[in-house]
């Protein structure tokens, strides 16, 4: 007897059996914009094919990418005579097992455009509406044309195939097989005119499916036993999250949360190239590279690139320029260290560069050394209330991006060869710090203080407190009087370090919620940014604990959200799931504290 098609033979694969879940979690692929779900979790529940893409072309129409119904929509099996069949799912990574009280159903992605259904000997079928202008049916399924296309192919006869157009913009279909072995169902949605209908034997499918996913798990480096469920299914994050090349995306690219944010983010980028850097120093590359490819002549980078188009500009809550902090060259340093691909150093250093004078050309109204937010969301941190009072308002966060950003372009003009440019980056950094420390740090408070302008034109603190203000340590050159006044904030229990740090507005802050956004939340990206701040002083000690209360956090749950309650490690209702940079930062704790264990274990033998 062959194996069976449905026990997969990969550990990893069986270790993340029914992780997805369907109705939370979809079943995709890498590079696809297929994502198959299902309404509830019941066995009468209908399926569903949502798009991971935004059409922003067809949003008058459709409606906005998270709201629109779904391509295809009520997706149930049928017995021979119509009446639905209730479905039991199981899942693995590669493939859907649909079990009925006719057989089972086993789903799995032929490419990333084609979903395959093998059916079982008896005759199981399909209903669905299919979103469309025009359908039209043949012997072997139908096709489907409109804002994308879709097919059905049967490799067999049909003893039902039945289209009605529907008053909603929909097709309904009901199809019946004839029953046998081998019968097998493709169904393609694709923005092209050709459709994909060939029908290959379950046979060829579902091990390269399986093959494909074990091939990317086997990749990673080992962690600890403890780590190793949330540590594999956060690979299968950063594997399904991937989209194709299409359009304005040049290059494959991470979404940071296919159900809720589709195209590429700015500084997510930079944290997911953190973690493919584990696996695939070329994909890590890519996600800069994907950015570099739309910098705009006066040197910025793109906010967001995505299918039809890249975010430059928003006219709300300001009308301004936006983009993100600027952590690019501090992530290619990251991926040199992993690959010593100098001839990538090299070929980014000039739109580093670029980049760097920008923020200081268009981003420094009063001259002062110091760089503005213009746009709330160039933040990162899109509804701080550090804002609240409006913009445009100096923040040292951003100013702290800007020293680490000086330095490491000095480490990198060193490396690729261009000695005369170091001095001036370390000049750079250093004058940086200096000015923060003249114009933003209070001693009292013990505080630096993001700045804005009030009605008069004076420069006046916005006294908010958030990790922010604590975040110039990261340059590593306060005096130590600075540094234990800042570590002081970080650990006090009522400011920054309840059960589960880092909160991103202080607990003792008249606009502290936990459940809002960047008012509160644990954002664990902030964590990953102060572990290497604490690293870089010295304090070893608290970066490891800081290191692992993030990782207990993120353990706590099956699936990885965008933010966390900070007292009690929950995820607020708004926290979008399967959550990139927080897949990417558990992978890389998780190997840092490996690393760490197998060290300390070889000095005591």
């Amino acid at each position: 007897m062959g194996k069976r098609l449905d026990e997969p033979e990969s550990a990893f694969l069986c270790m993340l059996r029914d992780r997805i879940d369907l109705v939370h979690i979809p079943f995709t692929e890498r590079g696809s914009r297929i994502l198959f779900s299902r309404t509830a979790e019941s066995p009468q529940a209908p399926f569903c094919i949502r798009l991971a893409e935004r059409w922003v072309k067809q949003e008058a129409r459709y409606g906005n990418y998270r709201l629109r119904r779904p391509i295809v929509d009520g997706f149930r099996l049928i017995a021979p005579d119509g009446a639905p069949l209730p479905v039991e799912v199981t899942s693995y990574p590669h493939l859907l097992v649909l079990s009925t009280p006719l057989g089972s159903v086993w789903v799995s992605f032929q490419d990333m455009e084609t979903l395959h259904f093998w059916l079982p000997e008896s005759a199981v079928g399909f209903r669905f509406q299919v979103q469309a202008d025009n359908g039209r049916l043949d012997r072997r399924g139908g096709t489907f044309h409109g804002p994308r296309n879709t097919a059905y192919t049967f490799n067999t006869r049909l003893r039902l195939n039945r289209l009605a157009e529907q008053p909603d913009g929909y097709f309904e279909v009901e199809t019946v097989p004839e029953a046998g072995s081998g019968t097998a169902m493709v169904l393609n949605i694709s923005p092209r005119l050709g459709f994909n209908r060939t029908v290959p034997p379950a046979e060829a499918v579902i091990p390269a499916a399986e093959r494909r996913w074990h091939e990317w798990f086997a990749a990673a480096p080992p962690v600890l036993p403890r780590y190793e469920k949330q540590y594999y299914y956060a690979w299968w994050v950063m594997r399904a999250g991937l989209l194709s090349t299409r359009y304005y995306m040049t290059r494959e690219g991470m979404s940071p949360s296919k159900v809720h944010y589709v195209g590429v983010w700015n500084w997510d980028a930079y944290f997911h190239a953190l973690a493919y850097r584990h696996v695939d120093v070329r994909l890590a590359e890519d996600q800069l590279r994907l950015l570099l490819d739309h910098q705009r002549e006066d040197g910025m980078i793109p906010d967001a690139v995505h299918d039809e188009g890249i975010v430059t500009h928003l006219s709300g809550p300001v009308d301004a320029d936006v983009t993100k902090p600027p952590l690019l060259a501090w992530t290619a340093l990251k991926l040199y260290e992993t690959s010593g691909h100098l001839d990538f150093l090299d070929e980014i250093y000039e739109p580093l560069v670029r980049w760097n004078e920008w923020w200081f050309a268009f981003n420094d109204d009063d001259r002062d050394g110091l760089c503005q937010y213009n746009h709330p969301f160039s933040s990162g941190l899109d509804d701080s209330p550090l804002w609240d009072e409006g913009m445009p308002v100096e923040g040292p966060d951003l100013n702290t991006y800007l020293c680490l950003q000086q330095e490491a372009l000095a480490e990198i003009a060193s490396r690729i060869g261009e000695k005369s440019d170091v001095p001036r980056w370390r000049e750079g950094a250093e004058r940086i710090v200096r000015r923060m420390l003249e114009q933003m740090w209070d001693e009292r408070a013990g505080l630096f203080w993001a700045l804005r302008r009030d009605e008069s034109g004076r420069e006046v603190p916005v006294r908010v407190v958030t990790p922010l203000s604590l975040l110039p340590l990261w340059t590593g050159r306060l005096a130590p009087r600075v540094q234990r006044r800042l570590i002081e904030h970080l650990t006090e229990e009522r400011e920054f370090w309840p059960l589960y740090p880092i909160p991103t507005v202080a607990r003792c802050d008249p606009h502290y919620d936990p459940n809002q956004m960047w008012r509160g939340p644990t954002w664990v990206n902030v964590n990953y940014l102060f572990i290497e701040a604490l690293e870089r002083i010295g304090e070893v000690a608290l970066a490891r604990e800081l290191r692992e209360r993030t990782l207990e956090l993120i353990l706590q749950h099956e699936d990885l959200y965008e933010y966390y309650h900070p007292e009690t490690g929950d995820h607020p209702p708004r926290a979008a799931p399967i959550f990139g940079w927080t897949a990417a930062v558990f992978i890389d704790l998780a190997v840092q504290a490996t690393r760490e264990a197998s060290r300390a274990a070889k000095e005591v033998t």
